[in-house]
């Protein structure tokens, strides 16, 4: 388990997190969610110890994630929005360099999930779209077999049928034993995927719940009027799409772009509906 507590960290001139608490499990993909610049990446990076806590403690199973110690970097997988990659390089020479540190790397696995992605693994990065590059990288982080993969913005540069792909593979690939958290703020992307969703606003965390909370305090209204005491409305063909609170019980299906506009605009009223519940 990754647990995050108490931690405050900013950079010179930006103050990024002030004394947050999470915890990450097992068997979950989690939606790392805010609006740019709130510390999404910043997040990924002190959980697999590229960065310091000024204050507070990140750890990966009970190993402090800034003391990068070898066994908790075999089990976890870092893949940042932008990564540079060798042009006369071949994904499989990727992997290839990458395979000594993660011994429970799968190259059956790995050749799978290229060909999922109709991407040959044999092909040079220079001769690849940016989304095929992206899509190998992708296959790689997946396949090397570790507890925790993170993800930041994997759906950057995508096409149409390469996110339902992605959607897909990363369905199949969690168990009992894996953890994924998905930083992104392509929401739609990923609705059905995530679960639970973290939103990250203001130096602190606004809603960390699973998606069944989240319908039991919210009701999603789709179809009908614009209602004065929606948390959020939002106008689509048929009528209005309406984020109410949920006080009959009534079952709906989540609206994760929705949910989070009106996360943002009841900031005081989710802490109250969500913290100590």
């Amino acid at each position: 388990m990754i647990e995050i507590t108490n931690l405050s960290f900013g950079y010179k001139k930006t103050h990024v997190f002030d004394n947050i608490s999470l915890s990450f499990k097992e068997g979950n993909i989690y939606g790392l969610l805010g609006e740019n610049g709130v510390g999404k990446t910043t997040l990924l990076k002190l959980i697999c110890g590229l960065q310091r806590p000024v204050s507070g403690s990140c750890s990966v199973d009970g190993e402090t994630s800034f003391q990068r110690l070898p066994s908790m970097l075999q089990r976890i997988t870092f893949l940042p929005d932008e990564v540079k990659l060798p042009d006369n390089s071949t994904p499989q020479c990727f992997v290839d360099e990458l395979q000594p540190f993660y011994p429970n790397f799968a190259q059956a696995t790995f050749l799978h999930l290229m060909q999922e992605f109709e991407v040959k693994p044999d092909r040079k990065f220079k001769e690849m779209s940016f989304g095929q590059q992206k899509k190998s990288l992708i296959a790689a982080a997946l396949s090397l077999g570790t507890d925790y993969v993170l993800l930041d913005e994997p759906t950057n540069g995508l096409d149409i049928p390469g996110k339902a792909q992605f959607r897909s593979i990363l369905s199949k690939r969690v168990d009992e034993r894996s953890t994924i958290i998905i930083s992104t703020h392509q929401v739609k992307d990923v609705e059905n995927l995530i679960d639970p969703i973290v939103i990250l606003s203001n130096n602190a965390v606004l809603l960390d719940a699973t998606v069944q909370r989240i319908t039991d305090k919210f009701y999603f209204e789709y179809g009908g009027e614009k209602r004065d005491d929606a948390l959020y409305s939002e106008m689509q063909p048929g009528g209005y799409m309406n984020v109410i609170p949920n006080q009959t019980g009534e079952e709906s299906q989540i609206n994760i772009e929705a949910l989070f506009n009106a996360v943002l605009r009841n900031k005081n009223m989710i802490k109250e509906m969500f913290n100590n519940a």
